[in-house]
């Protein structure tokens, strides 16, 4: 394993394209939408995206091993893929595969798929079986489009030089046995353990487990993480006590590349020298975060300059997208009250989602004092998100909020105090785009200084 190595990902890259349009009625011959105004959004699909989604991610270099064809579908996808990734083309046979979701706003209705299978790649180039023994972690990507089945292709990732991440596909081939850690979701864990003898019914975390244990045991890997969804994920090294990672919940969003974000990130942290544990829970945050953000339809969104949780743009993104109504809120909350439960539950029902703006612990030193903050800001917003009426948290580092306001550009502004009558100093920023500022009851005898001098008596 070379620790200055690249992240090498290997796999069947396709073209996605999403078909986005509008709908107000139905067919009259069948009880369909009739898509209206549709746009055409394309981007890199199966192992195309994991590159992309971990090229992202890390200073690292990330080379994509992958068959491609000789059609106008192969060249968008390079245009698509040029500039992020080093693109190791294999020579193939057959078109270029495409998935169409027809969406209307954030619902797909259908899928439409093209592009036969890979078939006979013969020999690797010496390019790619360089880069997959210099790698520092190698992720497949498994799609069942024939790459992983290929008998020069499983003979490199034999020579790896590093450890391999495998995400399998129903249609695709058994993990090299060798593999550090494989990545199925929970359909796929049973569909598998249930052709290898083991029928665990239920999907409860027993039969989770009991699944990834015969999944070692069929495929003679290392461990198994079994992906599944809001819930997290369960890892498996075979024997013992299974690690659960659960997921942040995320509102909304859209899944699709879920997946291939998990898996990026476990290679990745594999590849920085993380044991599986730890490689495991960076997925599964991450993957969260990518959901939140807007999944595989926002893959070259540039995230905005926010020292953020992950979740608030994708959060703002949606309600904006759907007409509703974002609000905003802020302050220290260092100790979490009673006053600040009320003021906080009141301001999300000014509108469809609440965003916390949090002082950061600089930010906290400069305005109270030394002594203070008594907790972190990371604690902070991990209890702030806890609570079921908050949406996502921003931590800021300035002395007041008005540039962090400024970057998320929330429709409405709640300060909860006695203000009523006053011209607030947020008011100005909201201003400029027509927001509004407002002032929110305050449940009096409750405040941080108050307890904290309390617990000194």
């Amino acid at each position: 394993m070379s620790a200055t190595g690249p992240l090498v990902v290997v796999g069947d890259a396709l073209l996605d394209v999403d078909l986005v349009g509008t709908a107000s009625r139905l067919t009259p011959d069948a009880p369909v939408p009739v898509v209206e105004d549709v746009e055409a959004r394309e981007r890199p699909g199966g192992a195309a995206l994991a590159a992309v989604i971990a090229a992202r991610a890390t200073r690292r270099e990330v080379v994509l091993v992958t068959p491609m064809a000789d059609d106008a579908d192969a060249d968008r996808l390079r245009a698509l893929l040029a500039g992020r990734v080093r693109l190791v083309e294999i020579p193939a046979t057959g078109g270029t595969a495409v998935k169409r979701r027809v969406r209307v706003g954030e619902h797909s209705v259908a899928r439409i798929d093209s592009g036969a299978p890979v078939a006979g790649l013969g020999a690797l180039p010496a390019e790619a079986a360089d880069v997959v023994r210099r790698a520092a972690a190698v992720l497949v990507a498994d799609y069942g489009r024939g790459t992983t089945t290929d008998p020069a292709v499983r003979a490199v990732l034999a020579e790896a030089g590093g450890p391999i991440v495998w995400d399998p596909h129903p249609r695709g081939a058994d993990p090299v046995p060798h593999a550090r850690l494989v990545t199925p979701n929970g359909a796929e864990a049973a569909r598998v353990a249930a052709a290898a003898g083991v029928a665990a019914e239920g999907d409860g975390l027993a039969a989770v487990g009991a699944r990834a244990e015969a999944l070692i045991r069929h495929w003679g890997v290392g461990a198994v993480a079994v992906t599944l969804g809001a819930r997290g994920a369960l890892l498996s090294y075979g024997e013992g006590a299974p690690m659960v990672v659960p997921a942040t919940p995320v509102t909304g969003g859209d899944p699709c590349g879920a997946g291939d974000s998990f898996a990026a990130a476990a290679a990745l942290a594999l590849a920085d020298g993380a044991v599986t544990g730890e490689a495991v829970a960076a997925a599964v945050a991450s993957a969260g975060a990518f959901v939140a953000r807007g999944g595989a339809s926002a893959w070259d969104v540039v995230a905005p300059n926010v020292v953020a949780e992950p979740g608030a743009a994708g959060v703002i993104a949606r309600v904006r997208a759907a007409g509703g109504t974002v609000v905003a809120t802020g302050g220290c909350f260092d100790l979490l009250h009673p006053g600040h439960v009320a003021t906080l539950r009141a301001a999300r029902g000014l509108g469809d989602c609440l965003v916390v703006c949090i002082n950061s612990d600089d930010s906290v030193r400069r305005l109270k004092g030394p002594s203070r903050p008594l907790v972190t800001a990371a604690d902070r917003a991990r209890v702030l998100e806890a609570l079921e009426f908050v949406d996502a948290v921003v931590v800021f580092d300035e002395d007041t909020p008005a540039e962090v306001i400024g970057r998320l550009r929330p429709d409405v502004w709640a300060k909860g105090g006695d203000y009523a009558g006053a011209d607030l100093p947020e008011a100005a920023v909201l201003r400029r785009w027509g927001g509004q500022a407002v002032v929110l009851p305050y449940l009096d005898g409750h405040s941080t200084t108050a307890l904290v001098e309390r617990s000194r008596v």
